[in-house]
Order: C-alpha cells, then sequence, then structure tokens
C-alpha cells in the first residue's frame, strides 16, 4: 500500500542544493570528469551521463558544459555516436573500454534532450538525434520468444549467444526511452520502453529481478558467467519505474518487499540470491533512498548523507531525489 505523506517537506530545495554541491566537490573534476574513486578513479559513461542529468534537473549550466566537454574529449572514440564506457587516468580508453554501455548512452541523451528542451540550453538538437539513432539501431535487438516485441540490450558489442539474448534489467529506463523515441522519432525506442517493462513485471513474478538475466526461446535463464543474483544494479529497477510514473508497476512491490527482508534495524537488502535469500544488507542512504522511494515514504536528506557514502549510492540518492519530484506519484 502506497504511503499517502508523499515527500512533502519545506526542506528539499535547501537541501537540494546542499547535496548537488557536495556530490560536485567530492565526484566531479574541474574538467567535467565525473570520478568513481572506489573502483580506482576511472570515469565511465554512466557516471558521466548520469551526472549531465543532475546538472540539468539543478539547474547548474557551468557543470553541465563542463560534463559534456570532457565527455565529448575523452569518450567519443567509436566511430558511431556512443561512447566508450571507460576510461583510466593515465591510458584513457583501453583495449575493449572502446565498447559502450546503452545506459550511458541513454542518460547522455536524455540530459541533452531535457537541456534543451526544459532548460533552453544552446544543445544541439542533432546530438541528441545521433545518439538516439545509434542506440535503436545498434542497441535493440528482437526477442527469441516474440520477434515483434524490441529488447535494449547493454551495448552495441553486447555477446551473443546461441540460445538468447543477455539483458540488464536495469538499463530500462521507460521514461527515457519515450521521449527520447519521440523527439527523435523513434518508434523502436518507445517500442522496447513499452517492451521492457512487461519483461520486468515477467521478472518480477518469478522473484528479485535479477542484475543479468538470457532471454531464450523458451523464457528466462541463467548466463553461466553472470549468475542470476539481485543486486547493485538491480537497485535501479524500481528507481526508473517510478521515475516513469509506474508506481504500481510489479517490479517497485517485488523491490519494496526485497528491501525489507534486510535483518538488521535501518538497513535495507542490497544483494539477494536467485532464491530470495539475503546476501547482502546496507545503511548506506542513497540505497535506502530508493527503498523510502518504493514506499513513497519522505526522503528525508541531509548534507553528511553524502559524504560517507561512495560514488555509487551518492548518485542514486541524488536520482532518487530528481525521481521523487519529477515523478506524479511521489513529488512534492
Amino acid at each position: 500500500m502506497k504511503s499517502t505523506a508523499g515527500y512533502a517537506g519545506s526542506h528539499l530545495p535547501t537541501n537540494r542544493s546542499i547535496l548537488w554541491s557536495t556530490w560536485k566537490s567530492r565526484f566531479l573534476s574541474g574538467d567535467g570528469r565525473v570520478i568513481d574513486e572506489q573502483n580506482g578513479g576511472i570515469s565511465h559513461s554512466e557516471g558521466q551521463g548520469y551526472g549531465a542529468l543532475l546538472a540539468q534537473a539543478n539547474g547548474d549550466r557551468d557543470a553541465f558544459d563542463r560534463i559534456e566537454n570532457w565527455t565529448r574529449a575523452n569518450l567519443l572514440v567509436r566511430q558511431d555516436h556512443l561512447m566508450a564506457w571507460r576510461w583510466h587516468t593515465g591510458r584513457g580508453v583501453a583495449r575493449h573500454d572502446w565498447q559502450n554501455a546503452t545506459d550511458g548512452d541513454l542518460f547522455r541523451a536524455w540530459a541533452l534532450l531535457r537541456a534543451r528542451r526544459d532548460s533552453q540550453w544552446n544543445v544541439n538538437g542533432d546530438d541528441v538525434a545521433n545518439i538516439v539513432r545509434d542506440i535503436a539501431s545498434l542497441c535493440i535487438q528482437p526477442d527469441p520468444r516474440e520477434a515483434i516485441a524490441p529488447l535494449l540490450t547493454p551495448g552495441a558489442e553486447a555477446r551473443s549467444y546461441e540460445q538468447g539474448i543477455l539483458i540488464n534489467p536495469s538499463y530500462i529506463m521507460p521514461r527515457a526511452l519515450r521521449e527520447l523515441g519521440f523527439v527523435a522519432d523513434q518508434p523502436s525506442l518507445i517500442a522496447a520502453a513499452d517492451h521492457g517493462e512487461q519483461v520486468l513485471s515477467e521478472l518480477a513474478a518469478i522473484g528479485p529481478v535479477p542484475d543479468w538475466i538470457l532471454v531464450t526461446r523458451n523464457g528466462f535463464a541463467t548466463a553461466t558467467e553472470s549468475g542470476r543474483s539481485s543486486g547493485y544494479d538491480a537497485l535501479r529497477v524500481p528507481l526508473f519505474l517510478i521515475w516513469s510514473d509506474n508506481f504500481d508497476h510489479p517490479g517497485v512491490a517485488r523491490a519494496a518487499a526485497t528491501f525489507a527482508t534486510a535483518g538488521i534495524p535501518g538497513h535495507v537488502a542490497v544483494v539477494t540470491r536467485p532464491d530470495g535469500g539475503l546476501a547482502a544488507q546496507s545503511d548506506q542512504r542513497g540505497y535506502l533512498a530508493i527503498a523510502g522511494l518504493a514506499t513513497c515514504a519522505p526522503l528525508g536528506v541531509l548534507r553528511d548523507d553524502l559524504n560517507g557514502q561512495s560514488y555509487y549510492p551518492a548518485t542514486l540518492q541524488l536520482l532518487s531525489e530528481v525521481a521523487a519530484r519529477e515523478s506524479r506519484d511521489c513529488r512534492t
């Protein structure tokens, strides 16, 4: 049952600016590189996409431009308009790191669209159209179970399997797919959003939505090298569904129930085994924010909440705040 408390509270606008300033001071370099310090100080397309989106959502044109300029200078090394997924200090994009990750490209395109459409910043509309066209042509494949149903794949060079297609369910961000598909006249992205929500419903009916799953002609199967646990990737599934005004989706209810299996007060389950058993729990505010969002509970964010967190939970906390104010179900 959804809480009727909503995200009311006059503290949000003030805390929002404090949180954004803290995030920038910790994870954004002067030249616009989003730094994942827990993973050796690398930067990746996900971080650049999330950073650009957060800059736009917080009305920070300077940060947005710095992030986008760094991305252009360092990650646009492919022959298409998609980003290399990883960059290392001292060696840049190395070896197989030139391959893209679809979620990073999706969020970068969405950030550019929002900057142009909602903030009226000087963004070239062709950049959005080019990224969306390449996502549509390179990162979507037919569902083996139903050829007319498109699946969003993890990347243009995603590994192919004789028995099916490997997907990351947390890459399905319906709102971004629909808005980009509409503005760029790419109906396959809209169809991928619709079918993606159906796939998430099917997975939630089985158990916690996994980080990775193989879609075969006969249904879902476990990919040998990725397993079937539900972990840090899958934490984003309820966040993106609620942000897409789909609070009543089975994936949100499943996530809320899974979060609540933590055995320590003030913690949420962050990794569960394929049988649903608890494997890891956390009291990081970014993960707690998503769990709160799944019940429309007040965020209650404080400045110190980011100071003890690494890039990933801190970023999820800020994304949850944006989702809370933009979702029809939970916004202030």
